[in-house]
């Protein structure tokens, strides 16, 4: 087949919320350059950036000074500063943080002082008789109400991102799979399901094939994406006033998943969870996904065993509760005693690209990395919607450094 286009200065590989806010940046602050996206899909954000919970996090749980920390308090706002300008609804309906007994407040008041430490704004800690104010069916005897925590379509973001890109002089081309990279006389010389792309530099923003695409670069990055999949239910319509806003439980430190929660969406609906299970597929977005090369992948790789040996009942009890509805049940009525298994409805699921080093140790923070050509997000989990904008920063400003891109 042909090429798409002779050459691009940069190639984005990945038309997640990650890749268009980068590829959004780089054509806003370096004009002159030949800028393109790749994405597999017919259209952006499909997997990722168009599963998840539609939260716009204050950034309470990181740890402070970590990346996730520093990237979500500014993200935060300069995402509402840009749906401010481009009339993208949100709604900043707040979230409680609830202990549900007296041994939770401890966690609950470490939790505290970490979002104070990581400038989360306007935190207060609320009493039994305001939680029920707040959230009149919640369960608790001491929360953090967090009403810089909102909910928005990123979806819409995204493609809003893809739009400013492409007035900017950029390509977005969707359709496009990358097949296999070959690094040959200086450039890189993409090979795809239409033709062969030629870029300068490479941006791998390729979410759950990340490692894989650096892989094909010749880069080794030590450590590999495991999908774990998110199923939640929705609450039935006749119940969804019983949640108002955002209703989460204090989580368990040693593990990087929140626990089942409530969640408000911006278009009205509510939904409850998630499990953490692992999928076997890398998009395995149903209990009857698999895809043979990625549960090879998994399976044959000993950082997974480490990792599953370290927390392998807390792994039971997820795959218990996926596979059996009661047990999901009594998870929610923990935080909302009156939820009942009638109250919910259609199920749903995300896949998280959860990054596992060699050592069994699942990595919490971002990760990005750059290679001779290239800069690779091998990991962006939650809060990378939040904080596309500022991670978007981090990128092109690591491309200058890297790469000379006024003389590309």
């Amino acid at each position: 087949m042909g090429t798409i286009d002779k050459q691009y200065d940069v190639v984005v590989v990945g038309g997640g919320i990650i890749g268009l806010a980068t590829s959004m940046k780089l054509t806003q602050d370096f004009p002159n350059l030949k800028v393109a996206v790749l994405e597999k899909e017919k259209e952006v954000a499909q997997h990722q950036t168009g599963h998840n919970s539609g939260v716009i996090h204050a950034g309470i749980y990181y740890a402070p000074g970590s990346q996730k920390a520093n990237f979500c308090s500014t993200g935060g706002k300069l995402l509402r500063d840009f749906c401010d300008e481009y009339g993208i609804p949100y709604d900043m309906c707040g979230k409680l943080i609830v202990a549900t007994d007296d041994s939770e407040i401890p966690q609950l008041e470490e939790l505290f002082k970490r979002g104070t430490e990581n400038g989360a704004e306007g935190l207060r800690m609320v009493d039994q008789e305001e939680i029920k104010e707040i959230e009149p069916y919640s369960a608790g005897v001491k929360a953090i109400l967090s009403p810089n925590t909102g909910i928005i379509d990123y979806f819409e973001v995204s493609q809003a991102y893809a739009t400013r890109m492409r007035e900017n002089g950029g390509d977005l081309l969707t359709n496009v799979e990358v097949i296999s990279i070959e690094n040959k006389d200086g450039l890189v010389y993409i090979d795809t399901t239409s033709g062969t792309v030629v870029a300068k530099y490479v941006l791998n923003c390729a979410g759950l094939h990340a490692d894989t695409v650096a892989r094909m670069m010749g880069v080794d990055v030590g450590v590999k994406i495991v999908p774990f999949r998110g199923e939640y239910f929705s609450i039935i319509p006749e119940k969804e006033h019983m949640v108002k806003g955002l209703i989460y439980p204090v989580p368990n430190p040693s593990m990087p998943f929140l626990g089942v929660h409530f969640t408000r969406r911006i278009n009205g609906s509510v939904e409850a969870g998630p499990n953490a299970v692992l999928a076997f597929a890398r998009e395995g977005y149903k209990k009857t996904d698999v895809n043979l090369k990625d549960t090879l992948g998994t399976l044959s790789y000993s950082g997974f065993w480490k990792m599953s040996a370290k927390y392998w009942k807390v792994g039971m009890h997820e795959q218990y509760r996926s596979l059996v509805k009661g047990v999901f049940v009594k998870s929610l009525q923990k935080l909302m005693p009156e939820i009942t298994g009638d109250d919910l409805g259609d199920p749903g699921a995300g896949v998280r690209a959860q990054v596992i080093d060699s050592n069994g140790g699942l990595l919490q923070d971002f990760a990005i990395e750059a290679s001779a050509n290239a800069i690779h997000v091998l990991s962006a989990p939650s809060p990378g919607a939040t904080s596309s904008l500022t991670i978007s920063e981090y990128i092109v400003d690591l491309a200058q450094e890297s790469f000379d891109l006024s003389a590309a």
